[in-house]
């Protein structure tokens, strides 16, 4: 095959890169895209991780060329080596996701050694791989990506020890709130991530389910409209297989109908079914 260049991104990528990134987030989730103006703004700041990103000293976008066409690319962020960062992320350095065409997984491995060369030009003591793709509930390495494992293994990489599942259902086909539960009441406040279902008896809270019915970003990612997610869902414990976690699921599928949301994502640690951080982490250098 013809060789291949790895540059630093410019402008005139941005379609290409677009394309190659959403084809990735399709793997994942059906009907889901991202603009350009969406991938080109995770070039400067990530918002939405309101701790971790203003510990971001630097950031930089490779892309793997091949005739003229972006056949790979990667972002890749370097953190400050100073007091306000945690001692887990101070003088790391991260591949915050990496793509490419599955028929140029050679490009991708040019790419991978490319970004272990920055990053360890930076002094970076500690470096981790990562799919956070500018889409909800992309991250890690899905299973859908196998060229990418087999990119990130064969520069070094090792499995970080979580498996997250990420599971989607039609919202018309969830419970509806029935009949309220015994001694229970429910209440719906502003929680810390989105909108929450209170489950209350008497003033002590009992129960949560917490979700977002809009992950457009305000409109920013105006394409994934009608989709939500589920942030929390707990019941305590002697209050379990009672009916309880039903319940406040019905009473947040019933908000979101009322929203017209077609589809919610919940996310969970196959493990111990607690549910998955945002930003979790899949690959650490080995």
């Amino acid at each position: 095959m013809s060789s291949i260049q790895i540059r630093a991104f410019e402008r005139r990528d941005r379609e290409q890169l677009t394309e190659l990134v959403n084809a990735h987030v399709d793997a994942v989730v059906p009907g889901r895209s991202v603009s350009v103006n969406a991938v080109l703004s995770k070039h400067e700041r990530e918002p939405g991780e309101a701790v971790v990103d203003p510990w971001v000293s630097e950031r930089t976008t490779l892309v793997a060329v091949r005739r003229e066409q972006v056949v790979g690319a990667a972002l890749l962020t370097r953190f400050a080596d100073d007091d306000r960062v945690s001692d887990s992320y101070r003088g790391a350095a991260e591949v915050r996701w990496l793509v490419c065409w599955p028929q140029h997984a050679d490009a991708g491995d040019a790419l991978a050694a490319a970004c272990i060369g920055t990053m360890e030009d930076w002094g970076a003591g500690k470096q981790w791989a990562d799919g956070s793709l500018p889409a909800p509930s992309v991250y890690g390495i899905p299973d859908a990506w196998p060229h990418v494992r087999g990119v990130l293994e064969r520069a070094g990489f090792e499995h970080g020890g979580r498996v997250e599942v990420v599971v989607a259902a039609a919202v018309a086909d969830l419970p509806q709130a029935g009949h309220p539960v015994e001694e229970l009441t429910v209440r719906r406040v502003v929680g810390h991530n989105g909108t929450a279902f209170v489950a209350l008896r008497g003033s002590e809270q009992v129960g949560l389910f917490e979700l977002r019915s809009d992950v457009t970003t305000g409109g920013t990612l105006s394409r994934l409209a009608g989709w939500g997610e589920v942030w929390n869902l707990h019941v305590d414990e002697g209050l379990r297989r009672r009916g309880v976690g039903t319940w406040l699921v019905g009473h947040g599928a019933d908000w979101l109908r009322l929203g017209g949301v077609r589809m919610l994502l919940a996310e969970y640690e196959a493990e111990n079914g607690r549910a998955a951080p945002s930003s979790a982490r899949s690959a650490s250098a080995s």
